[in-house]
């Protein structure tokens, strides 16, 4: 028998960290400040991170505590990413949009020992007393007002003062959980998913070899809340890579952002569509510096092809769709297009696909009847997922129903074909059977949007005495413009088959969101259901 004569080395966060800050040290963090930039290199932040790995262990903090977060993009919630993490304890990045009643459940649910929490947010977090009192110190980055929480809190730049550089970090099992993120709770509480320091490092190592092509010299505006999902694993990618990393804070609103963009000129940046929707609202009205961007990663939710041919024919930009899931670390497809196309309408073809699968990921498409799919493009099913990053439960919150034979039950619904490229048609809980006949929510949402003048669709399924279930659109449309349903009924009918053009319609002044921007499908539900949504047929 031969025998592996490899080094036991553990795949720790600690070795990401050291990595980034001795290759890497002149890259920089850059944090928006509205009107200017606050820069700190990977050298000088590696010692802000000793820092504060000190004072956090000064407060009793050890290993197997939980540290909370609940902070903006930027260089203090960056430190946290490291030295919460490497110093053994798990560092959980708490949703600042989630409900009252969702944020204190998380908190509880989590052990959060200590939290981190930036003093424009105080207001929010103190929305969640009961959770607080059992919480032992909360530290405030900046010095604005937090009397709202009713208690005394530390302030973060006093701690890390007080501090001198140098940490002797402990060896750590790389199975030693790293981080934990909640899912956004679109059904019932939001279920907790706790990374190791192993998940993290063959994570951070799939995400650059599998697409994000992230390299020293790059300039990374990462827009992607670190509260989601680990802001796409891009904070630990970009350390380890050399690229320089843009935070920009609290000003997310396409005016700021944009400024941002034009005064620091990142070359590659990811955000879920409706960041994006805003800036090419913003580019209708003013003139836009956008020519840095190379190319931009856009997930969370289907990206309509008139986002990505608006965004090549205006500006240049090439947009890469991803797909993955808080249990996923997130990432699971790239949607890079195959070589050896011969025009852009052909790779538009590829770009609108949900992506192509990864290394690392093992991917399989079930049918209701439990069997197995295969990838010839044709055949659906329920997309299911296993991987040395991809969880294999929840924290304190056991669900079998999701999980199947060491596989996760992704919930989304789609198809392979052979080249590996997934297309999600849909969610399981929103697709439309229609007549017997499957009707894609995603799809139609999609052809619908690619009108000029819709800013944002949603479609839901609604009883129908005749056939079942029909679809409801409803439809956020441009300023100034009118729209009605006989146009919008028009507008399909060489788009998607014609049986699928719904015969009601709404229109609203917004999609209602998740806490992270997906489209928050139940309140469209039951506003139908309630009566609060004024529908139009398109043959009135």
């Amino acid at each position: 028998m031969v025998e592996s004569t490899m080094m036991e080395y553990p795949l720790t966060v600690t070795q990401l960290l050291r990595h980034g800050a001795r290759v890497h040290r002149d890259r920089q963090v850059v944090t928006w400040q509205g009107d200017h930039a606050r820069r700190v290199s990977f050298g000088d932040t590696y010692e802000r991170i000793e820092r504060l790995a000190q004072a956090l262990g000064d407060l009793g903090v050890g290993e197997g505590d939980v540290v909370g977060t609940f902070c903006w993009n930027h260089q203090e919630h960056l430190e946290a990413y490291f030295a919460v993490p490497c110093m053994g304890a798990a560092v959980h990045t708490l949703n600042i949009r989630l409900f009252p009643d969702q944020l204190d459940f998380v908190i509880r649910d989590g052990g959060d020992k200590v939290i981190v929490v930036d003093d424009s947010l105080v207001g929010v977090l103190a929305q969640a007393p009961d959770a607080l009192a059992e919480v032992e110190h909360v530290i405030v980055v900046g010095d604005g007002d937090a009397s709202a929480l009713g208690r005394e809190v530390l302030r973060y730049d006093d701690l890390l003062a007080a501090q001198t550089p140098g940490y002797d970090w402990p060896d750590l099992d790389e199975n030693t959980a790293a981080m934990m993120c909640y899912t956004s709770g679109t059904t019932g509480n939001p279920k907790g998913v706790v990374y190791s320091h192993r998940s993290q490092w063959v994570h951070t190592f799939g995400a650059t070899a599998g697409g994000l092509n992230i390299g020293a010299g790059d300039r990374t505006l990462v827009i992607v809340p670190q509260f989601h999902a680990n802001a796409w694993g891009l904070i630990y990618a970009c350390w380890i890579m050399g690229s320089d990393i843009l935070q920009p804070e609290r000003y997310l609103q396409p005016e700021p952002l944009t400024a941002f963009i034009a005064a620091e000129r990142p070359n590659f940046s990811a955000a879920v569509p409706t960041v994006w929707n805003g800036v090419l609202a913003l580019g209708q009205t003013k003139e836009l510096d956008l020519s840095s961007l190379d190319r931009v990663v856009v997930g969370g939710a289907a990206v309509p092809r008139a986002m990505i041919e608006r965004f090549h024919d205006e500006y240049g930009i090439e947009i890469v769709q991803g797909w993955g899931m808080t249990e996923m670390s997130p990432l699971g497809t790239l949607s890079m297009p195959p070589p050896g196309l011969g025009s852009w309408e052909e790779e538009v073809d590829w770009r609108v696909k949900t992506g192509r699968v990864i290394a690392g990921v093992d991917m399989r498409i079930i049918a209701d009847d439990g069997s197995e799919q295969p990838w010839d493009g044709k055949a659906i099913g329920e997309v299911q997922v296993r991987g040395p990053w991809i969880t294999a439960g929840y924290h304190n919150a056991p669900d079998p129903e999701k999980f199947d034979d060491g596989w996760l039950r992704t919930g989304d619904v789609g198809v392979i074909d052979p080249k590996g490229f997934l297309q999600i048609v849909d969610r399981v809980k929103d697709v439309i059977k229609s007549g017997g006949e499957w009707i894609s929510t995603v799809e139609l949402e999609n052809a619908i949007v690619a009108h000029p003048e819709v800013v944002e669709a949603a479609v839901i399924g609604v009883p129908d005495e005749k056939w079942d279930e029909r679809p409801v659109a409803a439809v956020v449309v441009a300023a100034g413009a009118e729209l009605t349903p006989g146009a919008l009924s028009e507008f399909l009918q060489e788009k998607v088959a014609r049986w699928w053009v719904p015969e009601r319609w709404t229109f609203i002044d917004e999609v209602p969101k998740t806490s992270v921007g997906k489209y928050d499908k139940k309140v469209l539900r039951r506003d139908y259901e309630q009566g609060g949504l004024t529908i139009v047929r398109a043959d009135d």
